[in-house]
């Protein structure tokens, strides 16, 4: 039987759907050349569902990003991708509008697996999927651990289209039957280098093997370490790269250190909060133990102040990370728990409390500011024991972390 191909029509300039759809007015504030250094595209040129294009724009999106431009293209093809990009330049985006383009939801199985290494990250991942496909009539289904099994295996008894899971759980699903992944085609990878790490590299694995034969796989990371590059050449055809690394840190984001002892630190902290513009604030601890100590010291300085570390319940994760998120609270204490894809808007600073040992991990944390080109701060606390680990780091990521001035202009990090 002749094989039926649907073609959508393009949707009309995004202006006109604007007006239409009763849109606000478009974000002019200023934008760095992570997300504004493209090709001049705009979302109707992939040819997408027309209710596609209708979430895109209610979502806020004006036109793609340079991560955006070049994947979405390729994953409509089908292509396999491995791609490096900042945080906070549109990746999730990326992934999710050709994913829900290629969804067909006359068939109830099954078609679309995103694996992330957080509940958090899953969480927001689902959601930006939900709100991007709320008129595709798609279903998203997240699954975690954590949660109960029960009300999971409830859920994969009705209609799921698309799975956003970590992959512990997800595995167990499959393995008991429940989550039947014979029919899923596409696979994403999100924060890729820590998927396939010590401690997520066999369970990824295991679930490929549940998949599709004909399978897409979809690799999104900021930084690919060597075990990246082996499991490509395992587990990807012929893949499309998309490197957009050529300076590792945001455009958008001052650095800045200031040179302190370990008994001033909350004092510099103190001076930090009464001499900065904060609208959100993310600060990182080394340890659990530190999370907890610092965040009853700066309640006690009378902030507002909330935080979050892998050790806590998941549901007190879940309610510290929903309030701060629609802003109940300025600022946040955590470990690097938080440092994966957690794309909050308001956050216009980072400090780092403890100074990280890794350079990756600098990176990460640095980008829960200036997220999809908007402005950042990031104020660094270091001690004599951090100097080498500053200069090391520096020189790995190419950028300099300058000594932190008497005053610092609004306008480096506030719209």
């Amino acid at each position: 039987m002749a094989q039926t191909v649907q073609i959508h029509q393009a949707a009309p300039a995004s202006d006109d759907w604007r007006s239409k759809l009763k849109l606000p007015p478009k974000d002019t504030r200023f934008k760095t050349e992570d997300v504004t250094a493209t090709e001049g595209k705009e979302f109707e040129d992939f040819f997408l569902k027309r209710e596609l294009l209708m979430g895109i724009y209610e979502k806020g999106f004006e036109k793609p990003s340079p991560i955006q431009e070049q994947s979405i293209p390729r994953a409509l093809e089908g292509r396999d991708i491995l791609a490096r990009a900042k945080n906070g330049t549109g990746k999730t985006a990326a992934f999710s509008i050709p994913m829900l383009e290629r969804v067909d939801t006359a068939r109830n199985e099954i078609q679309a697996m995103v694996l992330v290494p957080t509940r958090e990250l899953a969480l927001q991942t689902s959601q930006v999927c939900k709100e991007l496909g709320k008129h595709l009539g798609v279903e998203v289904m997240v699954t975690t651990g954590g949660t109960s099994l029960r009300d999971d295996i409830l859920r994969l008894h009705q209609t799921v289209h698309i799975v956003v899971a970590t992959p512990g759980r997800i595995l167990d699903l499959a393995s008991k039957g429940v989550a039947k992944l014979n029919t899923c085609k596409v696979l994403v990878l999100d924060e890729a280098d820590k998927l396939l790490s010590q401690e997520f590299q066999p369970i990824v694995e295991q679930l490929i093997g549940f998949l599709a034969p004909e399978r897409q796989i979809m690799l999104y990371s900021a930084t690919f370490p060597v075990t990246v590059k082996q499991f490509k050449e395992r587990f990807l055809k012929k893949a499309h790269i998309i490197n957009l690394m050529a300076d590792l840190t945001l455009k958008g984001i001052t650095q800045y250190y200031a040179f302190v002892s370990e008994k001033d630190k909350v004092h510099c902290l103190n001076t930090l909060f009464s001499k900065l513009q904060i609208n959100q604030s993310v600060i990182f601890c080394n340890s659990v133990n530190r999370v907890e100590l610092l965040a009853k010291k700066i309640t006690d300085l009378g902030y507002s102040c909330y935080y979050i570390h892998a050790k806590m319940m998941q549901s007190h994760r879940n309610r510290v990370f929903h309030d701060f998120r629609t802003g109940n609270c300025r600022n946040l204490v955590c470990s690097d728990l938080f440092t994966r894809g957690i794309d909050i808007m308001a956050v216009n600073v980072v400090i780092n409390f403890d100074f990280p040992k890794l350079s990756e991990t600098y990176l990460h944390r640095v980008g829960r500011s200036g997220r999809f080109g908007h402005l950042g701060l990031a104020v660094n606390l270091i001690t004599y024991e951090d100097r080498f680990n500053l200069y090391r780091i520096e020189q790995e990521l190419g950028t300099e972390i300058k000594p932190i001035p008497p005053t610092i202009e609004k306008s480096l990090y506030c719209m």
